[in-house]
């Protein structure tokens, strides 16, 4: 790739963020709309193009879970496109006025929402990303450069073709949404060196990208994080509600990252529950590593220390019996992601202690881990998922796109 080609995108960029600073909420929400209906009637075109990403990533061995990643159909492409809508349908958080007083000298004092301007994301495998982070992009007030992997190369492509198509029409200059150009490795090191023509990147994949990302941009990174979930099933659960919500977290959709990946269960509940839920999630197909209190069940394969770490994002789950409440926190605390964990519990106590003492981005108390999640949680679609702890947690959402900045307003004061 030229060197010239991302700057040369990423100036493009600067002059849409610049000018969609000035948008407003009802621009930005036709907009929105307009991709929206725009993917719809490009169903066809879109289809076809992730059908050939298909046919090549199957030739080439991939694995059945990042085909799945990868993978369009109507009801997937229809997601998108109601996504797009759900964003159109949110307050805009540029200019909210997040504090504001009046000083001793009469000087006005606010601190507003901004844009961060130029937002790259880094990601793998899941076109839906590409009109996700767009929307998000767009309401947020920011341009977007796109980089997505290639296995993914003609559905990034098409769906980025439809959305700029769509924006153009609504009035809003089409390099709001750009693809990065080129293939190879280089063209990404070159995106996360692109510091003052790109002011933040957001990787979203798996651990290697992501640390990847972090520990060679130069670009301020937004970190989100692998999901290795956990679901705790305390002494005072309720097993009929503990047996839905593993099966679902689990069984659900197994290649996102808030499904869950390990099981523990207390000893007190562990000669009723265990078998019970094994054989359940036997019955849906599910490869059980457990420890030695679960390998005495039969099919069930021995854990060894690494299986406690995984992210399989497959039918497969690591699992075993803690003796405490202490010990099911300190084995999270050990092996956690630090992206969503779960108690089974009846107890106030314990979930209280549990979600005082599990540091992680979503802790859930009697619910799925498969809830975290920008939609679910009224975000509307969601940037990423980040696991760290400076300027945005969790699923992030319009809010957490944008900066801040101080406005003052005088009458000709002086210092």
């Amino acid at each position: 790739m030229p060197d010239s080609a991302l700057t040369a995108v990423a100036t493009r960029a600067r002059t849409a963020a610049t000018d969609l600073a000035l948008a407003t909420r009802a621009v930005k929400d036709a907009a929105l709309v307009a991709m929206a209906e725009a993917l719809l009637a490009d169903t066809e075109q879109i289809l076809a193009a992730n059908a050939a990403d298909l046919d090549a990533a199957a030739s080439g061995g991939t694995p059945e879970h990042l085909l799945d990643r990868l993978r369009l159909d109507e009801g997937r492409l229809a997601a998108m496109a109601q996504g797009l809508r759900d964003v159109a349908g949110l307050p805009d958080p540029v200019g909210e006025v997040l504090r504001g007083s009046t000083l001793a000298n009469g000087l006005q004092l606010r601190q507003v929402r901004v844009p961060f301007g130029v937002v790259g994301i880094i990601y793998e495998a899941r076109p839906n990303v590409t009109a996700d982070a767009a929307g998000i992009c767009l309401k947020s007030g920011n341009a977007v450069l796109l980089r997505g992997s290639s296995s993914a190369r003609e559905s990034n492509a098409a769906v980025v073709a439809t959305l700029r198509r769509a924006a153009g029409d609504s009035g809003l200059p089409e390099d709001v949404v750009q693809l990065v150009p080129g293939e190879g490795h280089e063209s990404v090191k070159e995106l996360m060196r692109a510091r003052g023509l790109v002011d933040v990147l957001i990787p979203r994949g798996g651990a290697g990208l992501i640390a990847s990302v972090v520990e060679e941009s130069t670009v301020p990174v937004i970190e989100t994080g692998v999901g290795n979930c956990h679901v705790y099933v305390d002494a005072a659960a309720d097993l009929d509600m503990a047996e839905r919500i593993v099966l679902n977290a689990k069984t659900h959709r197994t290649s996102v990252c808030n499904a869950a990946e390990s099981l523990l269960v207390h000893a007190d509940v562990a000669a009723e529950f265990v078998p019970r839920i094994v054989r359940s999630l036997q019955e849906a197909g599910v490869t059980i590593h457990g420890d030695a209190d679960f390998a005495q069940q039969e099919g069930v394969v021995p854990a060894t220390e690494d299986d406690w770490g995984t992210e399989y994002l497959a039918l497969e789950i690591s699992a075993a019996v803690v003796p405490s409440l202490d010990a099911a926190i300190a084995h999270i605390r050990a092996y956690s992601s630090s992206h969503s964990d779960a108690i089974v519990t009846d107890s106030q106590a314990n979930a209280q202690r549990f979600v005082a003492q599990v540091d992680s981005a979503a802790v859930l108390v009697n619910a799925s881990t498969r809830f975290t999640d920008g939609g679910e949680f009224g975000f509307g679609a969601e940037i990423g998922i980040s696991n760290q702890k400076l300027n945005a947690r969790g699923p992030m959402g319009l809010p957490e796109m944008t900066s801040t900045k101080y406005v003052v307003t005088g009458d000709g004061h002086v210092r």
